[in-house]
């Protein structure tokens, strides 16, 4: 893209830089001077870098879109309205509709479907799926409904929103950050809308890689975090005992037998430093106590 149609002040683009080495902030905005570029002097993971673009951001709606996405509006559109007015119309259907998110596809070969909405989690296997997943994208899912998540790569949120449940949980780094966020946008009393009226093209973890270290280590760490969070009572422990003694010990052996001691240590490293993060919050929670 040479040009972005900004002029009418409808939108703002602010791009933050989230420590990138080759300091591509100022490469933006050289070459777009109309875009607010952030530069952050330290890597704040996704939802730190997140944060970073809500606090200088001025609108009533928040678009957030990762860098490893692509959309395209027709020839001779306004990107304002041709892009975002089915996401803002939807926003504003309803004082309790908080998010929104557009179909998102794969941005290789015939663009098969990634998102048209998540199934809710099971509260024990931590398991769900996203609906249309892999499919050829044959309008199946162009009826626009209510979803238990946002998928981070694509969310347009009110400021209401935020402001009443809070930014973006800044504890995970890196992956579950916009399934938290979407718990705490709920719990707030807003629901989050799939709006296949908007597409988006994702060409997914070009940033991580699908089997890396960095990955396994986060899922695997996060994905207890999120539980610790988010499920309440006896369903977090019976949660804690899947993820640890079946899932984390069946994926430890995986790697073992695929010569892929890199991922088993990922592995054990997340539950690990898991482990030393809750009890490093529960030591915290005691001392408050006896403070007050």
């Amino acid at each position: 893209m040479d040009t972005l149609p900004l002029d009418d002040g409808s939108i703002e683009v602010i791009v933050v830089d989230n420590a990138s080495q080759a300091d591509e902030a100022s490469v933006i905005q050289q070459r777009y001077p109309q875009v607010r570029v952030i530069r952050s002097d330290r890597n704040a993971g996704f939802a730190g870098g997140n944060n970073l673009g809500i606090r200088a951001a001025r609108g009533r709606y928040l678009f957030f879109v990762n860098n490893d996405t692509l959309f395209h509006c027709q020839k001779g559109d306004n990107m304002s309205i041709g892009l975002f007015q089915p996401l803002i119309t939807r926003l504003q259907s309803s004082d309790r509709t908080g998010m929104a998110c557009p179909k998102i596809r794969f941005a290789w070969g015939d663009h098969p479907i990634q998102f048209a909405g998540y199934t809710p989690l099971s509260g024990i296997t931590m398991r769900n799926r996203s609906i249309g997943f892999g499919e050829t994208d044959c309008g199946q899912y162009d009826v626009a409904h209510p979803t238990p998540y946002a998928h981070g790569a694509a969310m347009m949120v009110k400021r209401e929103a935020v402001e009443r449940a809070g930014m973006m949980p800044e504890c995970y780094f890196l992956y579950y950050e916009e399934l938290d966020w979407s718990m705490m946008i709920r719990r707030a009393g807003y629901d989050i809308w799939y709006e296949p009226a908007v597409t988006i093209y994702h060409k997914e973890s070009q940033t991580t890689g699908q089997q890396s270290p960095l990955r396994t280590y986060y899922i695997t760490r996060n994905r207890l975090l999120f539980v610790r969070r988010n499920n309440p009572g006896l369903s977090r422990y019976l949660s804690f005992m899947y993820l640890i003694c079946i899932v984390a010990s069946r994926d430890v052996l995986k790697y073992s037998l695929q010569r892929q001691p890199a991922l088993a240590k990922a592995t054990l490293t997340g539950i690990r430093d898991f482990l030393k993060l809750s009890t490093l919050n529960s030591q915290l929670s005691t001392f408050n106590s006896q403070l007050s």
